[in-house]
């Protein structure tokens, strides 16, 4: 089993180098996405106007320890009950998503470059870089389209928080990277560089087994 992390800002095309990793695998490699958002804490014991006002960029949203223990059971070979996240009413919801073991585990998410438990378990580290000016098209429009909200918000979120965290909590994190993707998803070269490097390292875990 071959664990991959990907991490990089919120709108960097993190996504996107995901799918392609996952589209690009032959088709006895199976690939798993765990989700860092699916992973965000509960917060339902607050009011509606408290959630509204979370910080999501921040490393102590995230319930890290289930993160990793649940890595750890499918390192382990066994399957996990991954929980779902509403960014809607900023609660984990009653749906748990049933997940078996892979090939290839992917750890994909703004900040789990933060946490150390997570990063010793990761057999690749990547993280995907975007000019700021790009990551902010693609907030704007993901919140809108996706999370239900309007513009104003989006960008008072994203002056706020979101970049005042990307500086102090997610840029930092570039350090530990084994490879740093530029240009998000559109960057053909990198990908391939990345593929190669997962298929080397895949056949090595082979061999040790």
């Amino acid at each position: 089993m071959l664990i991959i992390g990907i991490a990089g800002g919120s709108g960097s095309g993190k996504t996107t180098v995901v799918r392609e990793i996952a589209r690009r695998m032959s088709p006895h490699e199976h690939v798993t996405v765990i989700p860092q958002d699916s992973y965000y804490k509960d917060q339902g014991h607050l009011s509606m106007e408290e959630r509204q006002a979370l910080n999501f960029d921040h490393p102590d949203s995230i319930d890290w320890e289930l993160l990793v223990r649940q890595l750890r059971d499918l390192k382990a070979g066994k399957a996990i009950d991954q929980p779902t996240y509403s960014y809607i009413t900023c609660t984990r919801q009653e749906e748990t998503v049933h997940v078996e073991p892979s090939d290839i585990i992917i750890v994909e998410g703004i900040l789990i470059f933060t946490c150390k438990e997570l990063m010793d378990e990761l057999d690749i580290k990547v993280f995907v870089d975007a000019d700021d000016d790009d990551r902010l098209m693609r907030v704007i429009t993901r919140d809108i389209v996706e999370r239900g909200k309007n513009v104003e918000w989006v960008i008072d979120r994203y002056t706020k928080t979101v970049k005042p965290m990307y500086l102090q909590f997610i840029a930092p994190s570039k350090r530990y990277a084994d490879i740093i993707v530029p240009q998000g998803g559109h960057n053909k070269v990198a990908i391939n560089v990345l593929l190669s490097g997962i298929r080397k390292m895949a056949r090595e875990k082979e061999g040790e087994a």
